[in-house]
């Protein structure tokens, strides 16, 4: 899908901040224009914003649980609320990319599997291990490194929907459409500076091996499917979230 990103104009650029989070969150919204969503894939740069705003609630969420919890419970519920308000999207599309990439012997078959609401062996296992992982690592981050997994994750969802093609003729990546390479940049530009901000030296290193793995994601994606998908963004955002977790935990 073409998406025309010439509206450069101010004004036009407020909406871009509210069609990211109703992009990626389910949080209670008011209603939006139908004409703010024309522009969907230059709402990209305003991605990491969607992790900061969710980092920001649920680090409130940890402080006030841990006046009377031990940190893994605490951890727990910070993992939960995520989920719910995300609507669980990224761990579906983690799943369901499992499932798929490994599940069929060609292309068709692969995104046949991915489009399939049921989750099979390959899901289960890699959510249960994704979760356990997340689980553990929100245990040992402080809250400033929890920000920095969320900012920086779902910055690393943008270069890859400009760098590959959609797999697909349908579904939410498609509709979004490719954004340019300058609300890219932005995108990527905003990460990093929020990754210093809430982890010094070690929120680049992390933001570093973060793009390692979404050069990996791009490339399993681009031999196994031709393509991106929602799905594929959404692996790709929970899969560099535990590698952001991950380095700031080992750091």
């Amino acid at each position: 899908m073409a998406t025309n990103e010439t509206d450069t104009h101010p004004t036009s650029r407020l909406w871009d901040v509210p069609v990211a989070f109703v992009l990626l969150t389910r949080l209670p919204l008011p209603p939006l224009p139908h004409s703010a969503f024309k522009q969907g894939a230059r709402a990209v740069w305003a991605y990491p914003m969607v992790g900061l705003g969710l980092g920001l609630i649920v680090s409130g969420l940890a402080w006030l649980a841990a006046l009377a919890l031990p940190s893994v419970i605490v951890a727990g519920l910070v993992l939960g609320a995520l989920v719910m308000l995300t609507g669980a999207m990224h761990e579906d599309g983690f799943a369901d990319t499992a499932d798929g990439l490994w599940g069929g012997n060609d292309a068709a078959r692969r995104l046949e599997i991915m489009k399939d609401s049921r989750i099979g062996a390959y899901g289960v296992l890699a959510l249960v291990l994704a979760m356990g992982l997340r689980w553990q690592g929100l245990v040992d981050v402080t809250w400033g490194g929890l920000i920095t997994a969320l900012v920086v994750s779902r910055a690393m969802m943008v270069p890859l929907m400009r760098a590959l093609p959609h797999a697909r003729n349908d579904g939410l990546a498609h509709s979004v459409g490719r954004p340019e390479m300058g609300n890219v940049s932005l995108a990527l530009g905003i990460a990093a500076v929020l990754a210093v901000l809430f982890s010094g030296a070690t929120g680049i290193i992390a933001l570093i091996i973060a793009a390692a793995v979404t050069v990996g994601m791009g490339a399993l994606a681009k031999t196994k499917i031709g393509g991106q998908t929602g799905d594929i963004l959404g692996a790709t955002q929970i899969a560099t979230e535990i590698a952001v977790l991950l380095v700031l935990v080992a750091a």
